[in-house]
């Protein structure tokens, strides 16, 4: 008969969720007791908030934020850590044509999605709004590790990256510290390594958009991490037409033709990046690039509510 590490010994399951970067962060660990739980807990807990403060946009003491404030003017030299992240974004900007751009920070808000939008904006407003946008007007210099903006008032920020990132450290300090199992929940994008003391495989849902009690499949999440994009619950409508809060940093519309996209691969922060570039590339577009790459697999929705899914993702229809 074969066991788990977890049937041999008794373990217990510990959970807590906590607030940081602007979102909730579910964090359980399997431990030998309570006490060592909330400990580990305690310690992803820091290490979030490590990476927040290096990657906020929000803190003006931040490393992306003596970025931002210097563009245009000068490059700024950075920790090896941040310089590298920087760097992985722009390589996700490049796989996915510019879909995913930590750039896009810089663009006007001209799309409102908490009700206070009274008429749609002209094309000249969106062209306007992305005129700073643009991840090639990034400049790294690995010698120097500096990094530059070389428009004035071009921002970066990491809303579509540093979650998956944070989740991604988070685990990989416990896993250094021999915590056997746990999952790292940052509001739907998450990671995991381990089994349930139960010695069962953590499972994730894929909820039908059009009803969020409802689950199309479950799927196990083995050593793995996935992230979701969606966009029903945020939205304006103009001439009977609905306008998803997911915009595309190449042309400042917001995407259309999915309802939900999950993302599955052994990093979140891919996954977390993944996310949102394939909403916005499209079902055809997406569901090519994953094909291309190797431990990647994707599931999406479409506006029809039909589901569509990556060669790698063997389901009963």
């Amino acid at each position: 008969m074969i066991t788990t590490l977890a049937q041999e010994r008794k373990y217990v399951t510990v959970k807590r969720t906590v607030k940081l970067m602007g979102t909730d962060f579910g964090i359980t660990v399997v431990a030998a007791n309570e006490e060592i739980g909330f400990i580990n807990i305690d310690e992803a807990t820091a290490e979030i908030s490590r990476i927040e403060k290096m990657i906020s946009s929000w803190d003006p003491l931040s490393e992306t934020s003596m970025i931002n404030r210097n563009a245009g003017i000068k490059p700024v030299k950075v920790s090896h850590e941040l310089f590298k992240l920087i760097e992985r974004s722009i390589q996700i900007s490049e796989m996915t044509d510019g879909a995913f751009d930590i750039s896009f920070a810089s663009s006007d808000q001209v799309w409102k999605f908490d009700g206070s939008m009274k008429y749609e904006p002209t094309p000249a407003e969106i062209e306007k709004s992305i005129a700073k946008v643009g991840y090639k007007n990034i400049v790294l210099n690995e010698e120097k590790r500096t990094v530059f903006l070389k428009v004035a008032g071009m921002k970066i920020s990491f809303g579509g990256i540093g979650k998956g990132y944070a989740a991604d450290k988070a685990k990989e300090l416990l896993v250094s510290k021999r915590v056997v199992a746990g999952v790292i929940n940052a509001s739907g994008d998450l990671t995991t390594w381990g089994t349930k003391a139960s010695g069962e495989k953590w499972l994730i849902g894929i909820a039908n958009p059009m009803n969020k009690s409802k689950i199309f499949t479950w799927l196990p999440v083995l050593e793995s991490s996935v992230a979701t994009s969606q966009s029903l619950d945020r939205y304006v409508e103009f001439k009977g037409k609905k306008y998803s809060h997911i915009i595309d940093p190449r042309t400042g519309y917001p995407a259309t033709g999915i309802n939900s996209v999950h993302v599955f691969a052994k990093s979140a922060e891919l996954c977390d990046a993944l996310a949102t570039a394939i909403f916005i590339m499209g079902k055809d577009q997406g569901l090519s690039l994953i094909n291309q790459l190797a431990l990647t697999e994707v599931i999406v929705v479409d506006s029809e509510n039909r589901m569509h899914r990556s060669n790698g993702i063997l389901l009963e229809d």
